[in-house]
């Protein structure tokens, strides 16, 4: 894919989800089965979006993308539309910003911590879809 899409839309999340179902391996993923919902806040329109992630034994379950109130998941993080664009874009990473603040961990800090490289694995991939935000 080589045409940019809007950041946020049905056409990222399909991109973001055919990548992540083909780069991201179980064993890449540690056999992990958890789940993520991304919180943005003050998206460009104004409204909050959710970015639902799911995982079963490492495989790649769901991607979610809606407005409203997330599906239930292990892990709730939130901040800033700005502040995901950042790590999506790889210029800020997603450890950095739950310890400097600027998003907001709601689950087990210790499992979170313990499962931070497998979410800078996933970052890595939605950094190479060629994206507008």
């Amino acid at each position: 894919m080589t045409e940019q899409v809007q950041y946020l839309t049905p056409a990222w999340r399909d991109e973001a989800e055919k990548r992540l179902k083909t780069e991201l391996s179980p064993e890449r993923m540690n056999f992990i089965t958890s789940s993520m919902s991304n919180i943005y806040l003050d998206c460009p329109d104004g409204s909050s979006r959710y970015l639902f992630f799911r995982f079963e034994k490492g495989e790649f379950a769901d991607l979610l993308l809606g407005e409203g109130e997330p599906p239930p998941a292990e892990f709730k993080i939130s901040g800033k539309y700005d502040t995901f664009a950042k790590i999506s874009r790889a210029e800020l990473g997603s450890q950095r910003a739950l310890m400097t603040g600027k998003l907001k961990l709601k689950g087990n800090m210790v499992k979170a911590l313990k499962l931070a490289s497998i979410a800078d694995r996933l970052n890595k991939v939605l950094s190479t879809i060629p994206a507008q935000y």
